[in-house]
Protein backbone atom coordinates (compact mmCIF):
# COMPACT_ATOMS: atom_id res chain seq x y z
CA UNK A 1 0.00 0.00 0.00
CA UNK A 2 2.86 2.37 0.78
CA UNK A 3 4.34 1.70 -2.66
CA UNK A 4 1.02 2.70 -4.21
CA UNK A 5 0.84 6.03 -2.38
CA UNK A 6 4.50 6.80 -3.05
CA UNK A 7 3.96 6.05 -6.73
CA UNK A 8 0.85 8.27 -6.79
CA UNK A 9 2.77 11.09 -5.08
CA UNK A 10 5.60 10.74 -7.58
CA UNK A 11 3.14 10.89 -10.50
CA UNK A 12 1.47 13.97 -9.00
CA UNK A 13 4.84 15.73 -8.66
CA UNK A 14 5.74 14.94 -12.26
CA UNK A 15 2.34 16.23 -13.40
CA UNK A 16 2.75 19.50 -11.47
CA UNK A 17 6.30 19.97 -12.78
CA UNK A 18 5.04 19.52 -16.34
CA UNK A 19 2.24 22.06 -15.77
CA UNK A 20 4.67 24.62 -14.37
CA UNK A 21 7.34 24.12 -17.05
CA UNK A 22 5.14 23.61 -20.13
CA UNK A 23 2.17 25.88 -19.39
CA UNK A 24 2.60 28.34 -16.54
CA UNK A 25 6.12 29.65 -17.22
CA UNK A 26 5.39 30.22 -20.96
CA UNK A 27 2.10 31.90 -20.00
CA UNK A 28 3.83 34.17 -17.48
CA UNK A 29 6.22 35.51 -20.12
CA UNK A 30 3.80 35.52 -23.03
CA UNK A 31 5.18 32.82 -25.30
CA UNK A 32 4.09 29.34 -26.35
CA UNK A 33 5.94 26.06 -26.75
CA UNK A 34 3.58 25.00 -29.54
CA UNK A 35 1.49 22.56 -27.47
CA UNK A 36 -1.76 24.53 -27.80
CA UNK A 37 -1.10 25.09 -31.53
CA UNK A 38 -0.64 21.34 -32.05
CA UNK A 39 -3.83 20.65 -30.10
CA UNK A 40 -5.76 23.17 -32.21
CA UNK A 41 -4.41 21.67 -35.45
CA UNK A 42 -5.55 18.18 -34.44
CA UNK A 43 -8.88 19.54 -33.24
CA UNK A 44 -9.57 21.47 -36.46
CA UNK A 45 -8.78 18.42 -38.62
CA UNK A 46 -10.97 16.19 -36.43
CA UNK A 47 -13.94 18.57 -36.62
CA UNK A 48 -13.50 18.99 -40.38
CA UNK A 49 -13.51 15.21 -40.79
CA UNK A 50 -16.59 14.88 -38.57
CA UNK A 51 -18.36 17.65 -40.49
CA UNK A 52 -17.79 15.89 -43.81
CA UNK A 53 -19.15 12.64 -42.36
CA UNK A 54 -22.23 14.39 -41.01
CA UNK A 55 -22.84 16.30 -44.25
CA UNK A 56 -22.73 13.12 -46.29
CA UNK A 57 -25.18 11.40 -43.95
CA UNK A 58 -27.57 14.33 -43.46
CA UNK A 59 -27.26 16.42 -46.61
CA UNK A 60 -30.93 17.43 -46.61
CA UNK A 61 -30.95 18.36 -42.92
CA UNK A 62 -27.82 20.50 -43.37
CA UNK A 63 -29.48 22.47 -46.15
CA UNK A 64 -32.56 23.03 -44.00
CA UNK A 65 -30.44 24.13 -41.04
CA UNK A 66 -28.43 26.57 -43.13
CA UNK A 67 -31.63 28.03 -44.50
CA UNK A 68 -33.13 28.40 -41.02
CA UNK A 69 -29.98 30.09 -39.74
CA UNK A 70 -30.43 32.75 -42.39
CA UNK A 71 -33.71 33.62 -40.66
CA UNK A 72 -37.35 32.67 -41.10
CA UNK A 73 -38.23 36.18 -42.21
CA UNK A 74 -36.48 38.33 -44.76
CA UNK A 75 -36.76 41.82 -43.35
CA UNK A 76 -36.37 45.05 -45.23
CA UNK A 77 -33.95 47.64 -43.89
CA UNK A 78 -36.13 50.59 -44.86
CA UNK A 79 -37.64 53.01 -42.36
CA UNK A 80 -41.32 53.41 -41.59
CA UNK A 81 -41.58 56.36 -43.98
CA UNK A 82 -40.05 54.45 -46.91
CA UNK A 83 -42.12 51.31 -46.41
CA UNK A 84 -45.38 53.23 -46.06
CA UNK A 85 -44.47 55.25 -49.13
CA UNK A 86 -44.20 51.99 -51.10
CA UNK A 87 -47.67 50.94 -49.93
CA UNK A 88 -49.15 54.33 -50.83
CA UNK A 89 -47.52 54.57 -54.24
CA UNK A 90 -50.68 53.50 -56.08
CA UNK A 91 -52.85 55.98 -54.15
CA UNK A 92 -52.85 59.70 -55.03
CA UNK A 93 -52.08 62.03 -52.14
CA UNK A 94 -55.08 64.02 -50.84
CA UNK A 95 -54.97 67.66 -51.95
CA UNK A 96 -55.84 68.94 -48.47
CA UNK A 97 -55.63 67.54 -44.96
CA UNK A 98 -53.96 64.46 -43.61
CA UNK A 99 -52.25 61.59 -45.31
CA UNK A 100 -53.98 58.49 -43.91
CA UNK A 101 -54.94 55.46 -45.96
CA UNK A 102 -56.33 52.10 -44.95
CA UNK A 103 -53.37 50.35 -46.56
CA UNK A 104 -51.21 51.59 -43.66
CA UNK A 105 -52.75 48.82 -41.57
CA UNK A 106 -50.92 46.23 -43.66
CA UNK A 107 -47.56 47.66 -42.57
CA UNK A 108 -48.34 47.42 -38.84
CA UNK A 109 -49.96 43.98 -39.25
CA UNK A 110 -46.88 42.65 -41.03
CA UNK A 111 -44.57 44.09 -38.36
CA UNK A 112 -46.65 42.49 -35.62
CA UNK A 113 -46.64 39.06 -37.27
CA UNK A 114 -42.86 39.29 -37.86
CA UNK A 115 -42.31 40.03 -34.17
CA UNK A 116 -44.46 37.07 -33.11
CA UNK A 117 -42.77 34.60 -35.47
CA UNK A 118 -39.16 35.79 -35.14
CA UNK A 119 -38.39 38.98 -33.25
CA UNK A 120 -34.94 40.57 -33.35
CA UNK A 121 -34.43 40.73 -29.57
CA UNK A 122 -35.14 37.46 -27.76
CA UNK A 123 -33.12 35.36 -30.23
CA UNK A 124 -30.03 37.38 -29.23
CA UNK A 125 -30.22 35.93 -25.72
CA UNK A 126 -30.00 32.26 -26.70
CA UNK A 127 -27.04 30.26 -27.96
CA UNK A 128 -26.01 30.74 -31.57
CA UNK A 129 -27.25 27.92 -33.78
CA UNK A 130 -24.71 25.78 -35.65
CA UNK A 131 -25.20 24.33 -39.11
CA UNK A 132 -23.25 21.15 -38.30
CA UNK A 133 -22.76 19.20 -35.08
CA UNK A 134 -19.40 19.96 -33.38
CA UNK A 135 -19.30 16.77 -31.25
CA UNK A 136 -20.57 18.63 -28.17
CA UNK A 137 -23.88 17.91 -26.44
CA UNK A 138 -24.73 21.54 -25.79
CA UNK A 139 -25.57 22.94 -29.22
CA UNK A 140 -28.70 22.86 -31.33
CA UNK A 141 -27.75 19.27 -32.24
CA UNK A 142 -27.19 16.65 -29.54
CA UNK A 143 -25.55 13.26 -30.04
CA UNK A 144 -26.31 11.74 -33.44
CA UNK A 145 -25.40 8.26 -34.55
CA UNK A 146 -23.82 8.57 -37.98
CA UNK A 147 -21.27 5.77 -38.00
CA UNK A 148 -19.35 3.59 -35.57
CA UNK A 149 -16.11 5.48 -36.26
CA UNK A 150 -17.70 8.86 -35.53
CA UNK A 151 -19.29 7.49 -32.35
CA UNK A 152 -15.88 6.28 -31.16
CA UNK A 153 -14.39 9.73 -31.84
CA UNK A 154 -17.27 11.29 -29.89
CA UNK A 155 -16.61 8.94 -26.93
CA UNK A 156 -12.87 9.68 -27.00
CA UNK A 157 -13.71 13.39 -27.07
CA UNK A 158 -15.83 13.07 -23.92
CA UNK A 159 -12.95 11.30 -22.15
CA UNK A 160 -10.41 13.92 -23.26
CA UNK A 161 -12.62 16.90 -22.34
CA UNK A 162 -13.87 15.68 -18.96
CA UNK A 163 -11.01 13.50 -17.70
CA UNK A 164 -7.92 15.28 -19.05
CA UNK A 165 -8.69 18.87 -20.07
CA UNK A 166 -11.28 19.75 -17.40
CA UNK A 167 -9.08 18.92 -14.34
CA UNK A 168 -6.12 20.67 -15.94
CA UNK A 169 -8.16 23.77 -16.79
CA UNK A 170 -9.75 23.95 -13.34
CA UNK A 171 -6.31 23.72 -11.74
CA UNK A 172 -4.93 26.49 -13.97
CA UNK A 173 -7.93 28.71 -13.25
CA UNK A 174 -7.51 28.23 -9.50
CA UNK A 175 -3.78 28.98 -9.74
CA UNK A 176 -4.44 32.08 -11.85
CA UNK A 177 -7.02 33.49 -9.42
CA UNK A 178 -4.89 32.63 -6.38
CA UNK A 179 -1.85 34.32 -7.85
CA UNK A 180 -3.96 37.33 -8.79
CA UNK A 181 -5.12 37.78 -5.18
CA UNK A 182 -1.68 37.11 -3.66
CA UNK A 183 0.25 39.11 -6.26
CA UNK A 184 -1.95 42.21 -6.24
CA UNK A 185 -2.13 42.20 -2.42
CA UNK A 186 1.66 42.03 -2.23
CA UNK A 187 2.20 44.76 -4.84
CA UNK A 188 -0.36 46.91 -3.01
CA UNK A 189 2.00 47.09 -0.02
CA UNK A 190 4.59 48.99 -2.07
CA UNK A 191 4.61 52.82 -2.14
CA UNK A 192 3.20 54.52 -5.23
CA UNK A 193 5.88 54.59 -7.91
CA UNK A 194 6.61 53.55 -11.47
CA UNK A 195 7.91 50.21 -10.22
CA UNK A 196 4.62 49.53 -8.43
CA UNK A 197 2.62 50.38 -11.58
CA UNK A 198 4.83 48.14 -13.71
CA UNK A 199 4.62 45.25 -11.26
CA UNK A 200 0.86 45.65 -10.96
CA UNK A 201 0.39 45.51 -14.73
CA UNK A 202 2.72 42.51 -15.02
CA UNK A 203 0.92 40.59 -12.26
CA UNK A 204 -2.50 41.30 -13.80
CA UNK A 205 -1.47 40.27 -17.32
CA UNK A 206 0.44 37.20 -16.07
CA UNK A 207 -2.54 35.88 -14.09
CA UNK A 208 -5.00 36.53 -16.92
CA UNK A 209 -2.70 34.67 -19.32
CA UNK A 210 -2.67 31.67 -16.99
CA UNK A 211 -6.49 31.78 -16.85
CA UNK A 212 -6.60 32.02 -20.66
CA UNK A 213 -4.43 28.89 -20.91
CA UNK A 214 -6.94 27.29 -18.55
CA UNK A 215 -9.59 27.79 -21.24
CA UNK A 216 -7.38 26.63 -24.13
CA UNK A 217 -7.88 30.08 -25.56
CA UNK A 218 -6.63 30.68 -29.10
CA UNK A 219 -6.82 34.45 -29.58
CA UNK A 220 -5.84 36.40 -32.67
CA UNK A 221 -5.31 40.13 -32.11
CA UNK A 222 -5.57 42.47 -35.10
CA UNK A 223 -4.31 46.06 -35.53
CA UNK A 224 -2.38 46.23 -32.28
CA UNK A 225 -1.18 49.73 -33.20
CA UNK A 226 -4.69 50.87 -32.18
CA UNK A 227 -4.52 49.38 -28.66
CA UNK A 228 -6.16 51.56 -25.97
CA UNK A 229 -3.85 54.08 -24.31
CA UNK A 230 -3.83 55.50 -20.80
CA UNK A 231 -6.41 58.16 -20.05
CA UNK A 232 -8.97 56.67 -22.44
CA UNK A 233 -12.04 54.42 -22.49
CA UNK A 234 -11.97 50.98 -24.09
CA UNK A 235 -15.48 49.91 -25.17
CA UNK A 236 -16.29 46.47 -26.56
CA UNK A 237 -19.23 44.23 -27.39
CA UNK A 238 -20.14 41.87 -24.57
CA UNK A 239 -20.65 38.11 -24.87
CA UNK A 240 -19.32 36.70 -21.63
CA UNK A 241 -17.42 37.60 -18.43
CA UNK A 242 -14.52 35.86 -20.16
CA UNK A 243 -14.29 38.93 -22.43
CA UNK A 244 -12.23 40.49 -19.63
CA UNK A 245 -9.73 37.61 -19.71
CA UNK A 246 -9.52 37.83 -23.51
CA UNK A 247 -8.71 41.56 -23.53
CA UNK A 248 -6.49 41.59 -20.42
CA UNK A 249 -4.44 38.78 -21.93
CA UNK A 250 -2.97 41.44 -24.25
CA UNK A 251 -2.81 44.42 -21.89
CA UNK A 252 -3.89 45.76 -18.53
CA UNK A 253 -7.11 47.73 -17.95
CA UNK A 254 -8.89 49.42 -15.07
CA UNK A 255 -12.23 47.76 -14.35
CA UNK A 256 -15.53 49.42 -13.52
CA UNK A 257 -18.24 47.64 -11.57
CA UNK A 258 -20.23 47.10 -8.43
CA UNK A 259 -18.65 45.91 -5.20
CA UNK A 260 -19.47 42.24 -4.55
CA UNK A 261 -19.20 39.96 -1.58
CA UNK A 262 -17.78 36.45 -1.26
CA UNK A 263 -14.95 35.26 -3.50
CA UNK A 264 -15.54 38.00 -6.06
CA UNK A 265 -15.26 40.60 -3.30
CA UNK A 266 -11.92 39.16 -2.16
CA UNK A 267 -10.57 39.41 -5.71
CA UNK A 268 -11.88 42.99 -6.10
CA UNK A 269 -10.34 44.19 -2.84
CA UNK A 270 -6.99 42.61 -3.74
CA UNK A 271 -6.98 44.11 -7.25
CA UNK A 272 -7.77 47.65 -6.13
CA UNK A 273 -4.80 47.65 -3.74
CA UNK A 274 -2.35 47.62 -6.63
CA UNK A 275 -4.32 49.24 -9.45
CA UNK A 276 -6.88 52.09 -9.42
CA UNK A 277 -9.94 50.12 -10.45
CA UNK A 278 -13.29 51.92 -10.12
CA UNK A 279 -15.60 49.98 -7.81
CA UNK A 280 -18.97 51.34 -6.66
CA UNK A 281 -21.22 50.43 -3.78
CA UNK A 282 -24.74 49.33 -4.71
CA UNK A 283 -26.24 52.68 -3.60
CA UNK A 284 -23.60 54.64 -5.53
CA UNK A 285 -24.40 52.86 -8.80
CA UNK A 286 -27.79 54.58 -8.82
CA UNK A 287 -26.16 58.01 -8.54
CA UNK A 288 -25.43 58.75 -12.17
CA UNK A 289 -23.62 62.03 -11.46
CA UNK A 290 -21.28 60.36 -8.97
CA UNK A 291 -20.44 57.59 -11.44
CA UNK A 292 -19.76 60.12 -14.20
CA UNK A 293 -17.58 62.24 -11.91
CA UNK A 294 -15.42 59.29 -10.83
CA UNK A 295 -14.98 58.15 -14.42
CA UNK A 296 -14.01 61.68 -15.48
CA UNK A 297 -11.48 61.94 -12.66
CA UNK A 298 -9.93 58.66 -13.78
CA UNK A 299 -9.61 59.45 -17.49
CA UNK A 300 -8.32 62.97 -16.79
CA UNK A 301 -5.29 61.39 -15.12
CA UNK A 302 -3.18 60.33 -18.12
CA UNK A 303 -1.03 58.10 -15.92
CA UNK A 304 -3.90 55.73 -15.13
CA UNK A 305 -4.82 52.67 -17.16
CA UNK A 306 -7.60 52.86 -19.75
CA UNK A 307 -11.01 51.93 -18.39
CA UNK A 308 -12.65 48.80 -19.85
CA UNK A 309 -16.41 49.16 -20.28
CA UNK A 310 -19.08 47.05 -21.97
CA UNK A 311 -21.78 49.64 -22.84
CA UNK A 312 -24.42 47.04 -23.78
CA UNK A 313 -24.84 46.30 -20.08
CA UNK A 314 -25.65 42.62 -20.68
CA UNK A 315 -24.29 39.58 -22.49
CA UNK A 316 -25.42 39.05 -26.10
CA UNK A 317 -24.87 35.82 -28.05
CA UNK A 318 -22.11 37.24 -30.29
CA UNK A 319 -24.31 37.47 -33.38
CA UNK A 320 -25.13 41.14 -32.93
CA UNK A 321 -24.39 44.35 -31.04
CA UNK A 322 -27.25 45.94 -29.11
CA UNK A 323 -27.77 49.52 -27.94
CA UNK A 324 -24.87 51.17 -26.12
CA UNK A 325 -25.72 53.05 -22.94
CA UNK A 326 -24.82 56.71 -23.41
CA UNK A 327 -23.23 57.27 -19.97
CA UNK A 328 -19.75 56.18 -21.09
CA UNK A 329 -19.87 58.64 -23.98
CA UNK A 330 -20.80 61.71 -21.93
CA UNK A 331 -17.50 62.19 -20.12
CA UNK A 332 -15.58 63.53 -23.11
CA UNK A 333 -12.83 60.88 -23.12
CA UNK A 334 -11.12 59.31 -26.11
CA UNK A 335 -12.96 56.13 -27.07
CA UNK A 336 -11.01 53.06 -28.17
CA UNK A 337 -13.48 50.61 -29.79
CA UNK A 338 -12.73 46.88 -29.71
CA UNK A 339 -14.65 44.16 -31.58
CA UNK A 340 -14.65 40.60 -30.20
CA UNK A 341 -15.91 37.67 -32.30
CA UNK A 342 -15.90 34.08 -31.01
CA UNK A 343 -15.93 30.96 -33.17
CA UNK A 344 -18.93 28.90 -31.98
CA UNK A 345 -17.60 25.76 -33.68
CA UNK A 346 -15.24 25.08 -30.75
CA UNK A 347 -17.59 26.04 -27.91
CA UNK A 348 -20.41 28.41 -27.01
CA UNK A 349 -18.87 31.43 -25.27
CA UNK A 350 -22.23 33.14 -24.63
CA UNK A 351 -23.28 33.31 -20.98
CA UNK A 352 -27.04 32.98 -20.61
CA UNK A 353 -27.22 34.30 -17.05
CA UNK A 354 -30.94 33.59 -16.79
CA UNK A 355 -30.29 29.89 -17.46
CA UNK A 356 -26.84 29.13 -16.00
CA UNK A 357 -25.05 30.27 -12.88
CA UNK A 358 -21.50 31.58 -13.16
CA UNK A 359 -20.01 28.33 -11.81
CA UNK A 360 -22.14 26.21 -14.15
CA UNK A 361 -21.16 28.39 -17.11
CA UNK A 362 -17.43 28.20 -16.32
CA UNK A 363 -17.63 24.41 -16.00
CA UNK A 364 -19.32 24.25 -19.41
CA UNK A 365 -16.55 26.37 -20.89
CA UNK A 366 -13.85 24.22 -19.31
CA UNK A 367 -15.38 21.09 -20.83
CA UNK A 368 -15.64 22.60 -24.31
CA UNK A 369 -13.07 21.97 -27.02
CA UNK A 370 -11.42 25.39 -26.86
CA UNK A 371 -12.08 29.12 -26.83
CA UNK A 372 -11.26 30.58 -30.25
CA UNK A 373 -11.80 34.25 -30.99
CA UNK A 374 -10.62 37.26 -32.98
CA UNK A 375 -10.07 40.69 -31.43
CA UNK A 376 -9.89 43.84 -33.55
CA UNK A 377 -8.53 47.10 -32.15
CA UNK A 378 -10.22 49.96 -34.00
CA UNK A 379 -8.77 53.48 -34.39
CA UNK A 380 -9.53 55.92 -31.56
CA UNK A 381 -12.80 57.85 -31.94
CA UNK A 382 -13.77 61.29 -30.62
CA UNK A 383 -17.09 63.01 -30.24
CA UNK A 384 -17.68 65.29 -33.21
CA UNK A 385 -18.92 68.84 -33.05
CA UNK A 386 -22.69 68.98 -32.76
CA UNK A 387 -22.90 65.25 -31.96
CA UNK A 388 -24.66 64.26 -28.75
CA UNK A 389 -23.77 61.25 -26.58
CA UNK A 390 -26.43 58.99 -28.12
CA UNK A 391 -25.28 59.68 -31.67
CA UNK A 392 -21.65 59.16 -30.66
CA UNK A 393 -22.51 55.85 -28.98
CA UNK A 394 -24.38 54.65 -32.08
CA UNK A 395 -21.45 55.59 -34.33
CA UNK A 396 -19.02 53.60 -32.17
CA UNK A 397 -21.45 50.67 -32.02
CA UNK A 398 -21.81 50.61 -35.80
CA UNK A 399 -18.03 50.57 -36.23
CA UNK A 400 -17.69 47.61 -33.85
CA UNK A 401 -20.52 45.70 -35.52
CA UNK A 402 -19.09 46.28 -39.00
CA UNK A 403 -15.59 45.15 -38.03
CA UNK A 404 -16.74 42.05 -36.14
CA UNK A 405 -19.28 40.96 -38.75
CA UNK A 406 -22.13 41.41 -36.27
CA UNK A 407 -25.68 42.65 -36.73
CA UNK A 408 -26.13 46.28 -35.65
CA UNK A 409 -29.34 46.53 -33.58
CA UNK A 410 -30.93 49.59 -32.00
CA UNK A 411 -32.73 47.59 -29.30
CA UNK A 412 -31.82 47.95 -25.63
CA UNK A 413 -30.19 44.89 -24.07
CA UNK A 414 -32.26 45.62 -20.96
CA UNK A 415 -35.20 44.00 -22.79
CA UNK A 416 -33.62 40.71 -21.73
CA UNK A 417 -35.47 41.10 -18.43
CA UNK A 418 -37.72 44.14 -18.90
CA UNK A 419 -40.58 45.25 -21.12
CA UNK A 420 -40.35 47.83 -23.88
CA UNK A 421 -40.42 51.35 -22.46
CA UNK A 422 -43.54 53.41 -23.01
CA UNK A 423 -41.38 56.22 -24.40
CA UNK A 424 -40.32 54.00 -27.31
CA UNK A 425 -43.95 53.19 -28.11
CA UNK A 426 -44.83 56.89 -27.95
CA UNK A 427 -41.94 57.70 -30.26
CA UNK A 428 -43.29 55.32 -32.92
CA UNK A 429 -46.79 56.72 -32.47
CA UNK A 430 -45.56 60.31 -32.85
CA UNK A 431 -43.59 59.37 -35.96
CA UNK A 432 -46.67 57.90 -37.64
CA UNK A 433 -48.85 60.74 -36.40
CA UNK A 434 -46.56 63.31 -38.03
CA UNK A 435 -46.79 61.37 -41.31
CA UNK A 436 -50.60 61.30 -41.19
CA UNK A 437 -51.20 64.86 -40.04
CA UNK A 438 -48.38 66.29 -42.14
CA UNK A 439 -47.54 69.96 -41.89
CA UNK A 440 -51.17 70.95 -41.32
CA UNK A 441 -50.85 70.58 -37.56
CA UNK A 442 -48.14 73.18 -37.33
CA UNK A 443 -49.92 75.61 -39.66
CA UNK A 444 -53.23 75.23 -37.80
CA UNK A 445 -51.56 75.81 -34.47
CA UNK A 446 -50.24 79.15 -35.78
Amino acid sequence: MEDFWSGALWALKIWLYLIVCLIMIPAMFGFSLGISETYMTILVKTLEWATLKIQKANADDILKASASNAGLIEREDGSMEKELEELRRSRPKPPVGGDFTLSDCFYFTRKGIESIVEDEVTQRFSSEELVSWNLLTRTNNDFQYISLRLTLVYGIGIFVRYCILAPLRILLACIGLSWLVIGTSTVGLLPNSRIKSWLSEWVHVMCYRICARGLSAAICYHNRENKPKKGGLCVANHTSPIDIVILCNDGCYAMVGQVHGGLMGVVQRAMVRSCPHVWFERAEMKDRHLVTKRLKDHVNDKTKLPILIFPEGTCVNNTSVMMFKKGSFEIGATIYPVAIKYDPKFGDAFWNSSKYSMVNYLLRMMTSWALVCNVWYLPAMHQQEGEDAVQFANRVKSAIAHQGGLVDLQWDGGLKRAKVKETFKEQQQKMYSSMVVGDDSSSNSD
